[in-house]
């Protein structure tokens, strides 16, 4: 399939392989830890917050949103409503990658039953304004990557959306995965879901014993490329701006870091010629719908002779998984089966 058309900042954060890498930076790369970050990382158990009385949030730009009550009408980036979703929010309508050609869920949307929410839009540059305003909501919610730039909003309707309802802004780079899930989770809490609820405590322990099981001392000796791929070049994930690689290299795993950062980070682009730049056991491969297939990248020689893919030892990297407890013990639990296919290779 096609890839949608992404401005620099869009590709950068997207992690999407297309020729529009040349495209002029937007931004300086990845910013630090948000205002307002929950120190302790993981969500807290706490009880879901009153929907009487006033309602005050500060989100990771520093911005301190006051409201009469609870806000109840929550319109949300697909990746952030899945998130909340998984913790017992339940948006009114969502924007952002969704729904396939097929009519099916993409699988950014996790958990989301998309058949209980409104669209307001499924690619790149696709927001609509007028029916978002229809919905009346009382809170937008999305993800941030690079500055203050809220995923999936549209910049020539930004100011417009503002007035509409709050906008809130949680960061997902410069946090470590349990602190980015927990961020979520305090979100939640106080949006009324209840962090002691048993599919929630369940869900923690789950990806707890799946980030304790993976880094086994043959799984540790494996090295980890992180990669995307597109017609001309490929990308190699920088494990400091992908919060998820970068907890891959916390509990140990040995992941390729590249030498020469990209200007605006996440990234070193190579050209297909140089695939072999970074020797690697395993490959992951960004597994989004909109990213280049293994196959594909299969009809370029220098990748097809690569060792790992000689070995068959190319598995997918869940590179926009939703931030939730129940999202990364799949993916952590899935990453654990595939390392323990693989290994070591010669050279």
């Amino acid at each position: 399939m096609s890839l949608p058309v992404l401005s620099r900042r869009g590709f950068l954060a997207a992690g999407l392989g297309t020729a529009l890498l040349t495209l002029a930076a937007c931004g300086e790369g990845a910013p630090g830890e948000g205002a307002g970050q929950s120190p302790a990382g993981a969500a807290s158990p706490s009880a879901p917050a009153s929907a009487a009385g006033p309602w005050t949030f500060t989100d990771d730009r520093g911005k301190k949103i006051d409201l009469p009550k609870r806000p109840e009408r929550i319109v949300a980036q697909v990746g952030a409503a899945a998130a909340l979703w998984d913790f017992g929010v339940r948006p009114t309508a969502v924007f952002g990658p969704h729904k396939l050609k097929d009519g099916s869920k993409d699988p950014q949307a996790g958990s989301v039953d998309i058949t209980k929410v409104e669209s307001i839009g499924n690619v790149w540059d696709e927001f609509n304004v007028e029916k978002y305003i229809s919905l009346q909501p009382e809170l937008l919610v999305s993800g941030m990557y690079t500055g203050d730039a809220l995923w999936y909003v549209p910049e020539k309707s930004a100011a417009t959306i503002e007035q509409v309802a709050p906008t809130l802004g949680i960061r997902l780079v410069g946090k470590s995965l349990p602190q980015l899930i927990g961020r979520y989770g305090e979100l939640a809490a106080a949006l009324g879901a209840d962090l002691n609820a048993p599919e929630v405590t369940a869900a923690k322990a789950k990806f707890e014993a799946a980030a304790k099981a993976l880094p086994t001392p043959e799984n540790k000796a494996l090295k980890i490329m992180v990669m995307a791929g597109g017609p001309e070049a490929l990308w190699v994930a920088n494990p400091a701006d992908h919060v998820d690689v970068g907890y891959f290299k916390e509990l140990g795993l040995d992941v390729v870091v590249p030498e020469k950062i990209d200007k605006a980070g996440f990234w070193q682009t190579l050209s297909w010629e140089n695939a072999d730049t970074y020797k690697a056991d395993v490959i992951l491969v960004d597994a989004r719908t909109q990213s280049m297939k293994v196959e594909e990248m299969m009809k370029k020689p220098t990748f097809a002779q690569l060792p790992a893919v000689k070995a068959g030892q190319v598995y997918p990297w869940q590179a926009e998984e939703p931030y939730s407890y129940q999202g990364y013990a799949s993916v952590l639990e899935e990453l654990a089966v595939n390392l323990a296919k693989a290994r070591k290779l010669e050279g």
